[in-house]
């Protein structure tokens, strides 16, 4: 593929990394439409790209509504500034069906489908059309960060950003350092998810990261004690609700992530760790292989309207 003209320029080390101001998502879809809602809200000029035109629709008309419910909170009954909030809010977000469109940012996140193979063509290209101080980072939850960049050159300027759902709501980011990232790129990845209002936490290359690492075999267990019989789903999700203090049980967590998601990671982690914990559940592939993958299919552990 042709280099597009005039995009890799260099840039000296103390006005490029220091400042992120442009932010493009690669992704449209409950992530990526969430991580260019924050960074929109915080100022920054947002390009968010996706393949399919009806996604970028879809995420678009999402952003909106959220921004809406945002604005009522910080202006109550103001109607003007609550419509101003959203216009200067979802002004700032550019769509295109077109990563070229997108390449010219400060910082470019991946938020694609959870796929290695995937993941390295996407950032191969990326480093080879991106400007040289643009900084390159993947959404993953699970996969790892230096296996995604194997390909690439600026291994200094790469790392995982690891959001979770609902991006607008949840406080957390996981900033995953690999084993090439320079230490200037990594204070400007804390420093901008502390501008998009997160509070960043800084986790190695490690299977699972920080939180999947610990909620996978929490929620493993649980799916096993439901598997067994020895315990309702009901049961386990308010034991754990009022004996542990959590906002949803296991069960409910499991339907809202996607049962999916809840397989693919702790395949991952199993074949990273060789943990037992990790094993396949056969009641899990079962009801993804079923369709049941919980929220966003209507049915998993309960039934939802769609």
């Amino acid at each position: 593929m042709n280099k597009l003209v005039g995009l890799t320029r260099n840039f000296s080390s103390s006005s490029s990394l220091n400042a992120i101001k442009t932010v493009t998502v690669v992704g449209g879809g409950l992530m990526g439409s969430g991580i260019a809602q924050v960074s929109a809200q915080a100022g920054q000029n947002v390009t968010l790209v996706d393949l399919s035109p009806d996604i970028l629709q879809k995420s678009q008309k999402s952003i909106e509504n959220n921004l809406r419910r945002v604005a009522k909170k910080i202006h109550k009954d103001d109607a003007s500034k609550i419509d101003n909030y959203v216009k200067e809010s979802f002004d700032r977000i550019k769509v295109s069906t077109k990563v070229e469109d997108g390449l010219n940012s400060d910082l470019i996140i991946e938020a694609i489908v959870e796929k290695l193979d995937i993941k390295q063509q996407l950032f191969n290209k990326l480093d080879e059309l991106a400007p040289q101080h643009t900084i390159l980072a993947t959404n993953t939850s699970s996969i790892s960060i230096n296996e995604i960049g194997t390909g690439i050159k600026r291994k200094d300027r790469f790392g995982g950003l690891h959001f979770f759902n609902p991006v607008p709501v949840m406080r957390l980011l996981e900033v995953i350092k690999g084993d090439h990232i320079s230490e200037e790129t990594y204070q400007a990845m804390m420093e901008w998810g502390k501008s998009v209002g997160k509070t960043c936490i800084t986790c190695k290359d490690t299977p699972g990261f920080v939180v999947n690492r610990l909620l996978g075999p929490y929620s493993a267990e649980a799916l096993r004690m439901y598997e067994r019989g020895d315990a309702t789903k009901e049961d386990i999700d308010i034991g754990m609700k009022l004996g542990a203090g959590y906002p949803m049980g296991p069960l409910e967590l499991a339907d809202y992530t996607g049962l999916d998601t809840n397989k693919f990671v702790l395949q991952v982690l199993y074949e990273k760790t060789k943990d037992p914990v990790f094993k396949p559940i056969p009641l899990l592939d079962k009801m993804v292989a079923e369709g049941k993958l919980g929220i966003k299919s209507g049915e998993g552990f309960y039934t939802y309207k769609k």
